[in-house]
């Protein structure tokens, strides 16, 4: 049955255009940064979407699946409801994705909650995001499902003092209190709680900070891209290694950026979802392609949740068509092979249950290269944040 928004959604588009679309085309309308700091993400989300493309046609069961492209710059909410409106009404999408930053996955609540429109996260990972809406589903990760992990790692490491470093903003915030919660009641200690401003480029002030309390550790979550490079090139820089603070993050190493970071890299770690140098056969036919359709890209945490976030779609479209709620449903069901492993959706969070791989990165023997190397694994992590 349709939502009054999609009765409306209908009838705007007859008036304007005097026909209707076949009803055997799906449309998906990703939202993502295609210009400014974080193109690339926008580049890597197509990329991956183009690769599944060819590797399972542009067809779910009856139905032709087209995708729509719109750029929202950055951390822009304003702009990312004016796109989904757009995307909406004008060109009549039946289903949402990408969103890189949870402001902007945040804005489009009450419009997917209207229209009843799937809407595949393939980035964002701010645990309350689902909470909003019952029509999210999230194909990443949450800071808590790979905070937690660490945190625990850290412990058992002999880390006994942590200092936590994040961007002030609410993926930041999460990321500080999945930190504090989970270290403290293991007995550490958070000695001191820094949060950068968004807009930070010189990270100088707040590494000194840090090596002047001298804790065993340094926790850090800050936006992928220019942000997570320049943060691990100043804790490099800045001589913290070498007192004996070790580096704890998230995605700083990720893999677009990591030969950048050179030697100074090897040691650093990281709890994550995905490594590019993940062991399987599936991960190597994945990064294979995707060198091979786009010469120079390279898989890290961002693609893998585009493409899976692809398979996603094209399962509910396969499953359900165009109805929303039967999409959701469906999707709630479903579990498959990833090149980062085994994942599956849970029900309640909507948000994919998977293995977090604690990471160091070292020098591969073969490829003379800089790789996140798996050196630990903890199965099946879901949402550790939907409760909090």
């Amino acid at each position: 049955m349709k939502t009054p928004f999609r009765v409306a959604l209908s009838a705007a588009v007859i008036a304007a255009s005097g026909t209707m679309v076949s009803a055997d085309t799906i449309k998906v309308g990703v939202i993502a940064t295609f210009s400014g700091p974080f193109a690339i993400y926008g580049k890597q989300y197509r990329e991956a979407i183009e690769v599944y493309v060819a590797e399972h046609g542009t067809t779910a069961g009856d139905h032709e699946i087209e995708f729509i492209y719109k750029d929202v710059g950055g951390v822009n909410p304003d702009t990312a409801r004016a796109l989904a409106q757009e995307l909406l009404i004008r060109d009549r999408v039946d289903y949402l994705a990408g969103f890189t930053f949870t402001p902007n996955a945040l804005a489009v609540a009450p419009l997917i909650d209207q229209s009843e429109t799937p809407t595949v996260i393939f980035n964002a990972a701010t645990s309350s995001i689902n909470k909003q809406s019952e029509f999210y589903v999230r194909t990443s990760y949450t800071l808590w499902q790979v905070t937690e992990p660490l945190a625990r790692w850290a412990w058992d490491a002999g880390i006994r003092t942590v200092a936590t470093t994040v961007s002030d903003y609410g993926p930041g915030i999460d990321a500080e209190n999945a930190f504090r919660t989970s270290f403290t009641a293991l007995g550490g200690e958070v000695v001191d709680s820094v949060r950068m401003p968004l807009s930070t480029t010189d990270f100088t002030p707040f590494m000194q900070r840090v090596r002047d309390i001298e804790p065993d550790a340094l926790y850090t979550f800050l936006p992928g891209g220019p942000p997570t490079f320049g943060f691990a090139k100043t804790y490099n820089e800045n001589g913290l290694a070498e007192a004996g603070i070790r580096f704890l993050g998230t995605a700083e190493t990720e893999e677009v950026n990591l030969q950048g970071l050179g030697d100074a890299a090897i040691g650093l770690t990281t709890a994550y979802h995905y490594s590019g140098a993940h062991d399987s056969d599936l991960n190597r036919q994945f990064s294979a392609r995707l060198a091979e359709m786009f010469p120079g890209s390279v898989a890290n945490w961002s693609s893998v949740g585009a493409y899976d976030g692809t398979h996603l779609i094209y399962e509910m479209v396969r499953a359900a068509g165009s109805d929303g709620p039967a999409a959701i449903e469906h999707a709630k069901t479903l579990a498959w092979e990833s090149p980062r492993g085994p994942v599956e959706m849970d029900p309640e969070t909507r948000t994919v249950i998977q293995n977090v791989y604690i990471r160091q990165v070292e020098r591969d023997a073969a490829s003379g290269l800089l790789v996140n190397r798996e050196q630990g694994v903890i199965a099946t992590v879901g949402d550790l944040g939907w409760d909090r």
